[in-house]
């Protein structure tokens, strides 16, 4: 038996919103809706060509984690490997995210994402 990772799913208000921040972020790209009306999406995915990959789900009443601490426990942040942490903080940006307050480290950065998750940008030859 094997059991293999494939996907790490997001609640969210809107996800195509959500997808598409991400798939900017990281060069993925969004899967098709085809005939689907937007406003009837409550599950998508980034492609990744049969790797993991992120999903994104509709959750009506979703609440954002309040990160570092707080009331809402983040529950799962996730990690993309970059080059250069200036480059890679000022596409996040300029997509959308926050830069989180709280900064714990130096090989990575942490983020907000349009609806509040947080998530890292870390050095690849960080060691």
């Amino acid at each position: 038996m094997t059991v293999r990772f494939s996907v790490a799913a997001l609640d969210c208000p809107a996800p195509l919103e959500l997808a598409n921040f991400y798939a900017a972020l990281t060069g993925l790209e969004v899967e098709p809706l085809g005939d689907f009306p937007v406003e009837d999406v409550t599950w998508i995915e980034l492609l990744n060509d049969g790797h993991a990959t992120i999903g994104f789900q509709k959750v009506a009443s979703y609440v954002a984690p309040t990160w570092p601490e707080g009331s809402v426990p983040q529950q799962l942040h996730l990690d993309f490997s970059v080059e250069d942490l200036d480059e890679s903080e000022a596409l996040a940006l300029r997509l959308g995210a926050t830069k989180a307050d709280f900064q714990p480290g130096q090989s990575f950065r942490v983020f907000l994402d349009p609806v509040g998750h947080p998530f890292c940008l870390v050095r690849a030859n960080a060691s």
